[in-house]
């Protein structure tokens, strides 16, 4: 590749970069209209922002480098002459059809009944969410996480009692795990579900003191959005975007009060 043609293809990566950053401003402002939060919807603004003015900045450098850009190339490195060749006759020889045995067509057979995949959702990481991330989030590929196990107890290494059917008053929910080949600094996220809906979450970075494996990890939550209510709950654990463990578990109602059962009888009192 020459100097002129180097010059073209770098104008025109420049262009193709400018494109996808206004294409990813675009993306950014019509999702922070969707934020509720104020500060949250102000930075997603204002990364927009950015990829603007480097768009712009790719687009002027496209512009500048064939017409200044080539020209100042050439006084470091001033172009060589190179020797034109001269063409010499080339003989084409001519094809010979040569005759094949076509064939015949074999018959395909169409199902007459077609299954229709259904959806299946993936659990993902709401964008408010991240907006709280402070840490790297690409984890090691090697790293396990346990199954989780739920109590309203814990001793510090393991749940006491786990079950996955509870019942109403709940204090603390604890969900116990073990796991490896995690790494220090990056960050980890639980989200709380009730019946589908986002009630609590926790995110910050894996730390130090828990090591690159171990047992005894946990999450807890104590006050999720409208309190303890029966429902079905599940807990997800992240690290970084990536979904490491879900766990189930399912709050009735209270039933430590007794239901009166039986058919009440008449009594007759009166005196012959």
């Amino acid at each position: 590749m020459d100097i002129r043609a180097g010059v073209i293809a770098l104008a025109l990566l420049a262009v193709v970069a400018a494109y996808y950053s206004i294409r990813a401003a675009i993306n950014i402002m019509q999702r922070a209209r969707k934020l509720s939060f104020y500060s949250l919807r102000k930075r997603q603004n204002v990364t927009a922002w950015r990829l603007l003015f480097f768009a712009l900045f790719l687009m002027g450098f496209a512009y500048w480098l064939p017409f200044y850009g080539e020209p100042m190339i050439y006084v470091y490195f001033p172009p060589s002459p190179t020797p034109s060749l001269t063409p010499t006759i080339t003989l084409t020889p001519t094809i010979t059809l040569t005759p094949t045995m076509t064939v015949p067509p074999t018959l395909t057979l169409t199902p007459s009944v077609s299954d229709t995949p259904t959806l299946t959702l993936t659990p993902f990481l709401p964008l408010a969410i991240e907006a709280f991330f402070e840490g790297p989030v690409t984890p090691n590929p090697d790293a396990v996480f346990s199954a989780i196990q739920f109590s309203t107890k814990f001793d510090g290494l393991n749940p006491v009692n786990p079950k996955t059917v509870f019942e109403l008053p709940i204090a603390t929910m604890f969900g116990g795990f073990d796991y490896n080949n995690t790494i220090p600094g990056v960050q980890w996220t639980v989200l709380w579900y009730r019946d589908g809906k986002l009630v609590d979450f926790q995110t910050e970075l894996w730390k130090e003191e828990w090591s690159t494996g171990g047992i005894g990890g946990y999450t807890e939550s104590t006050d999720p959005i409208g309190g303890w209510l029966p429902g079905t709950y599940e807990v997800q654990i992240f690290m970084g975007y990536e979904l490491k463990v879900v766990g189930r578990f399912i709050v009735l109602g209270d039933l430590s009060t007794p239901i009166p059962t039986g058919t009440p009888s008449a009594t007759s009192n009166s005196t012959p």
